[in-house]
């Protein structure tokens, strides 16, 4: 497995707007993209994926721009990084569905169970822990 551009720039722009959660006003991607120097095109094709997240809110206009609507303590960086991924699975076999071989793979359980302990790991670290 491994994490691209997308998943670690989603968590980069998360943290930004988790930064700015508590003032309560909104934030643009161009102040994002200027700050981190990424691509603003780039940044916009993730937001589209952690839009499906539900994970903010956004406002058009002079001063709009993108606001959590969740506190940063309540967000994962396994959420984060799986709506930008959408998989965060080790191998394809144990991606959801399973593998129909999976009763009869003697290597299936050694896959499943790191796939489980990343997805474990990444689930108990919050975005306010990384702000």
């Amino acid at each position: 497995m491994k994490i691209s551009t997308k998943g670690r720039y989603a968590l980069t722009i998360m943290r930004h707007l988790g930064r700015s959660y508590h003032e309560g006003g909104y934030l643009s991607l161009t102040e994002i993209s200027e700050r981190e120097k990424i691509s603003l095109k780039y940044l916009e094709k993730i937001m589209i994926s952690l839009k499906k997240a539900d994970f903010f809110e956004v406002q058009k206009g002079k001063d709009g721009g993108y606001k959590l609507k969740v506190d940063p303590k309540d967000i994962t960086i396994g959420s984060i990084i799986r709506a930008a991924e959408e998989e965060l699975d080790i191998v394809d076999c144990v991606k959801s569905g399973g593998c129909p071989n999976k009763n009869n793979c003697g290597t299936y359980p050694l896959w499943k169970g790191l796939s489980d302990e990343i997805n474990d790991y990444l689930d108990s670290k919050t975005l306010k822990e990384y702000l």
